[in-house]
């Protein structure tokens, strides 16, 4: 399997030029290939190959115009060609939307294949450079003298901050030691999270509570003249306001995966729209902000490389409607209602929880029947009252919930 592992890097003025260069170049070879690739296809119907890009790419170095592409290395060029060839395939398999130009305030990156870097003695020398690299190494349970990366990604944020990327194959990881433990959890804007076993985890709400110093940052680069010195500091400052939100909300998320990777064999969650909810202009802000994608890509792929087993159920399944007790389905719960009581078995339910106690439900039957299925349809409870299965389950007239 492969990993990667990211460092802040260091570069010394020299090399910072080198890099940067290479990142105008490998943009303007994205830009310039696109353009012609877009132009192929709609004005002759005709598509773009690989080989066709890589001998474009030649014979652009051969002019006077873009002979400057010769004085940085053409790993990452070449590399920028690989990545937009991926990025029409998975555009015509339906997988991806159409490729973008790239601009030259977004985030910068240039990767490099062994033939264009040397890794020894935990230093690391890129083509085109004298000295070293420095950066620095947070993972203390890696034995950095000796890694051996595949790739190294040089990167640098809208915030003029350096990063070093190194992509390494590995074998997989032993898997856990088993909990005997399941846990479905309901994704919310309020609490982020809440557990089947009735835990609730705060939404910390990193964009909200940094609003004020963003705004103000923002009312400050307005202020300022386009193209001025004063305005690129200006613009510094609201991308590192950013950053520190970005980076508050991926440390909680990880935190919060890791958690229920080491806790649980199972794992249950809903698959939940994002495209299509944050189109909701209320609830955008608070949906962005909260990282529900982010959250179950962390969970997909820390759950493979722990053995544990990840189950997403239908986004259509009633959780919040349906009784975790005896299964009994409500008509209507409108989102104002916290708490219920089930008209059948006079349970009172706490909304949240039995929602994560019916996909927890619903994800081990999926498990246990289909395995690898992630739909929450045709799922059946022990009781004393059996529900039909969820997607052919008519609703019954309910009281007034008390």
């Amino acid at each position: 399997m492969r990993m990667a592992y990211k460092c802040r890097a260091y570069p010394d003025p020299e090399q910072a030029a080198v890099f940067s260069r290479t990142f105008g170049c490998v943009r303007l070879v994205w830009n310039k290939t696109l353009t012609e690739r877009h132009a192929a296809y709609h004005q002759r119907g005709e598509r773009t190959s690989y080989r066709q890009t890589d001998a474009a790419l030649t014979a652009w170095k051969k002019t006077e115009d873009l002979a400057f592409l010769s004085e940085v290395s053409s790993v990452p060029l070449q590399q920028t060609l690989r990545h937009q060839h991926a990025a029409f395939a998975n555009f015509f398999a339906g997988r991806a939307k159409y490729p973008r130009f790239k601009n030259r305030n977004a985030r910068q990156t240039a990767h490099y294949t062994r033939s264009a870097f040397r890794m020894k003695n935990g230093e690391l020398s890129m083509a085109k450079t004298r000295a070293p690299l420095r950066f620095v190494w947070s993972f203390n349970d890696i034995d950095l003298s000796a890694l051996n990366p595949t790739m190294v990604v040089i990167s640098r944020d809208p915030d003029g901050c350096w990063y070093v990327t190194f992509a390494i194959d590995t074998d997989a990881p032993e898997p856990m030691d088993d909990t005997g433990h399941a846990i479905g959890v309901d994704l919310g804007i309020k609490d982020f999270a809440v557990t089947s076993d009735g835990e609730r985890i705060a939404n910390p709400r990193h964009l909200e509570r940094k609003a004020r110093n963003l705004a103000r940052y923002q009312r400050r680069m307005a202020r300022r003249e386009r193209g001025s010195m004063n305005r690129r500091k200006a613009k510094a400052k609201v991308a590192r306001a950013h950053r520190k939100v970005r980076n508050a909300r991926a440390d909680f998320l990880h935190r919060l995966s890791t958690n229920l990777v080491r806790r649980a064999d199972t794992i249950v969650i809903e698959d939940l729209a994002v495209t299509n909810m944050v189109k909701n202009h209320a609830l955008a802000r608070a949906i962005s902000d909260a990282g529900w994608g982010e959250f179950r890509r962390q969970l997909e792929y820390k759950a493979e490389r722990a053995g544990r087993t990840l189950v997403v159920i239908d986004r259509w399944y009633p959780s919040s409607k349906t009784c975790s007790a005896c299964g009994h389905l409500l008509t209507k719960l409108s989102l104002s209602t916290r708490h219920w009581t089930c008209p059948t078995c006079r349970t009172r339910h706490d909304r949240d929880i039995n929602a994560a106690k019916n996909i927890l439900a619903a994800g081990q039957a999926v498990a246990r029947d289909n395995p690898g299925d992630a739909c929450g349809a045709d799922v059946r409870r022990q009781g004393p009252s059996l529900p039909q299965p969820a997607l052919k389950q008519k609703p019954r007239a309910a009281r007034r919930p008390a």
